[in-house]
C-alpha cells in the first residue's frame, strides 16, 4: 500500500465551512424550537390503577404528558395522592418556561389523586378559569344477564 494522500484545506475554505453548518443549524434549532404558549388545557386521568396528567393546547395538541408510573410510583402507589401531587409538580417544572399558565382543568375517573393533583396545581401558581368533571357516566348499562338456573 502506497502513501495515503491528505488534502489541505485553507484557512478560507474551513471558515466558508463552517458558517454555511452554522447556518444550517440555526434553521433546524429555529424551526423546531418550541412556542410559548399563554392558555392551554390540563388532563387529569385519575383511575385506581394510576394517574397520568396531559398538558395541551386549546387546539388539543398535547405539549407534555406524565404520569405516576413514569415517575417511579410502583404498584399500589401509582394511585395515591402523593403520587398524583407529585406527578402535578413534574408537569409543573416541564412547562415552567414555554407552556401555559392560563389553564382549564378537565379531570376524569374516580380515583384518589383527582383534588390533590389540582391543589399542586393551584399553589404552583397556575391561572385555574375552569374545573370540569368529564368522567363518563352510563345511562343504563348493558343488559343484565339471565337468571341463572340450577
Amino acid at each position: 500500500m502506497g502513501k495515503k494522500k491528505v488534502i489541505q484545506k485553507s484557512k478560507e475554505e474551513i471558515i466558508k465551512e463552517n458558517k454555511s453548518m452554522e447556518e444550517a443549524v440555526s434553521k433546524q434549532a429555529s424551526s423546531q424550537g418550541k412556542q410559548k404558549f399563554n392558555e392551554g388545557r390540563i388532563y387529569i386521568q385519575s383511575t385506581y390503577n394510576n394517574t397520568i396528567i396531559s398538558v395541551t393546547d386549546n387546539k388539543g395538541n398535547i405539549i407534555t404528558w406524565m404520569s405516576a408510573g413514569s415517575l417511579g410510583f410502583s404498584g399500589p402507589k401509582k394511585a395515591t395522592p402523593f403520587a398524583a401531587s407529585k406527578v402535578a409538580e413534574a408537569i409543573a417544572q416541564k412547562v415552567e418556561k414555554s407552556g401555559p399558565s392560563t389553564v382549564e382543568i378537565y379531570v376524569r375517573g374516580v380515583g384518589s389523586g383527582r383534588d390533590s393533583a389540582i391543589r399542586s396545581f393551584i399553589a404552583k401558581g397556575f391561572n385555574v378559569t375552569k374545573i370540569k368533571d368529564v368522567t363518563p357516566i352510563p345511562h343504563n348499562g348493558p343488559k343484565p344477564p339471565k337468571v341463572r338456573r340450577v
